[in-house]
């Protein structure tokens, strides 16, 4: 068996699904802290997507250099490395239950809305570390929760998230512009369910 490869023809499609699933995160991201928590362009310019864009890069780079290092100690070439993106449930638990809320007790105490928008973002700062702290912990007991719980059940957030909030919006899209739609959904089908092939592996 060869070694494993830094890089082959199937990353392409790969990079291009998770820069563009990637792009919609940081978009959603965006219009809500714009829209509805009304932070300055100078926060989310300056300090917020300068954190994601370190945090997608060094995420990404470390999980294809532990894929590359599990192949080369398996022998292996066909190891694929997890994808590293923002998570889509924590990005509505921390903007609707913990920064709004913040946001809102911190105007309704006197404070400007630049120095109640910087308190959200810290308190949603504080959040993250929270989380990162118990899925640390969690990671030990992994194994365990994974035998236990169904897989159905793992995976029931991910989906309720992704069919509530990403998904529907695009089908009405879809049906307001039909010919870009669902020429779209055509090319989908076809590839994904029809088993048709594009040229240089896309």
């Amino acid at each position: 068996m060869s070694q494993p490869k830094w890089f082959v023809k199937g990353d392409i499609d790969g990079f291009f699904g998770l820069a563009l699933d990637n792009l919609i995160q940081v978009l959603l991201i965006m219009s809500l802290l714009k829209g509805l928590l009304g932070f300055p362009d100078s926060l989310i310019l300056g300090s917020i997507l300068p954190g994601i864009a370190v945090s997608l890069l060094a995420g990404n780079c470390l999980y294809a250099w532990m894929a590359h290092r599990q192949g080369k100690r398996d022998n292996r070439d066909d190891y694929c490395a997890l994808p590293f993106g923002i998570s889509t449930p924590s990005v509505f638990v921390f903007i609707f239950l913990v920064m709004l809320p913040v946001k809102l007790k911190a105007q309704s105490l006197g404070l400007s809305s630049a120095d109640a928008s910087t308190i959200a973002w810290q308190a949603g700062l504080a959040a993250s570390l929270g989380a990162a702290i118990i899925e640390i912990a969690g990671s030990f007991f992994a194994g365990w929760i994974r035998k236990l719980a169904p897989r159905a059940a793992l995976l029931s957030t991910l989906s309720g998230i992704a069919l509530g909030f990403i998904s529907l919006p695009f089908v009405y899209r879809t049906f307001a512009e039909p010919v870009v739609g669902f020429t779209t959904l055509a090319i989908i089908l076809i590839t994904y369910f029809g088993g048709m092939k594009f040229k240089w592996g896309l």
